[in-house]
C-alpha cells in the first residue's frame, strides 16, 4: 500500500554555510533530489524549503528546514503535522563528527547523540522513534572546537570521501522508502 514519507536534510541556510560539514544533510538531500528534479517551494514563509516527488508509488516530500540547525524541529513538526506523516515515515539526515568521513549510519530511533538539530526534532515530535541517517564528517582534529569544526568547509582532499558518503546516503534513502527501515539498515550499516 502506498505511503507518504518525509525526508528532512538538516543544515544551515545562507551562502556562508554552503559546503560546510554541518550542511551534509542538505547535500545528501540534493543528491537524492537530482534523480527527480523536483520544484522547491517555501514552507510557511521562511521555515523551510520543500519539494514533492514519487518513488515506487509512494509520495515523498523533501524538506530543508531554514530555521538554522538547532531549531530544525519546528519545520519538521509543522510539515509532518500538516501532511499527517507519522514519525516512522520521517527520515532525518544530518552530520555526525563521531563517524569518520565517508561513512553513514542508519538507525530507527534513539537519542540525539549530541546533535542539536536532531534533539530539537525529538523535542518537537515528542518521540525518539524517528529514523535518522548520520553522515560521517570526522574525526575532529584536536585543534578544532566542535562548533568551529562543523562550520568548516570540506577540503579538496576530502571531496572523494564526501562524495562516497553522499552516494551511500542516496542509496539508504531509496532503500528506506522502497524496502523499509530494517532492510535499509542492514544494507547501509554493512561494513
Amino acid at each position: 500500500m502506498p505511503q507518504t514519507f518525509l525526508i528532512a536534510g538538516l543544515g544551515n541556510p545562507g551562502r556562508q554555510y554552503e559546503h560546510t560539514r554541518h550542511n551534509a544533510g542538505f547535500m545528501a538531500l540534493d543528491v537524492f533530489a537530482e534523480g527527480f528534479s523536483p520544484m522547491w517551494n517555501k514552507w510557511q514563509g521562511d521555515k523551510g524549503l520543500y519539494a514533492k516527488t514519487e518513488l515506487s508509488g509512494n509520495t515523498v516530500y523533501l524538506l530543508k528546514p531554514m530555521t538554522f540547525m538547532n531549531l530544525s524541529g519546528y519545520a519538521v513538526r509543522s510539515f509532518s503535522s500538516f501532511y499527517k506523516i507519522p514519525p516512522k515515515n520521517i527520515l532525518v539526515i544530518f552530520d555526525d563528527m563521531s563517524l569518520s568521513l565517508g561513512s553513514v549510519r542508519l538507525r530507527a530511533g534513539g537519542s540525539a547523540g549530541g546533535q542539536n538539530g536532531m534533539r530539537n526534532i525529538i523535542e518537537q515530535l515528542g518521540t525518539q522513534d524517528i529514523p535518522r541517517l548520520r553522515i560521517g564528517i570526522g574525526p575532529r582534529p584536536a585543534v578544532f572546537e566542535g562548533k568551529d569544526f562543523v562550520l568548516s568547509k570540506f577540503s579538496s582532499q576530502e571531496s572523494p570521501l564526501l562524495k562516497e558518503a553522499l552516494i551511500k546516503a542516496d542509496a539508504a534513502v531509496h532503500d528506506f522508502i522502497v524496502n523499509g527501515i530494517d532492510a535499509a539498515m542492514t544494507k547501509a550499516n554493512a561494513k
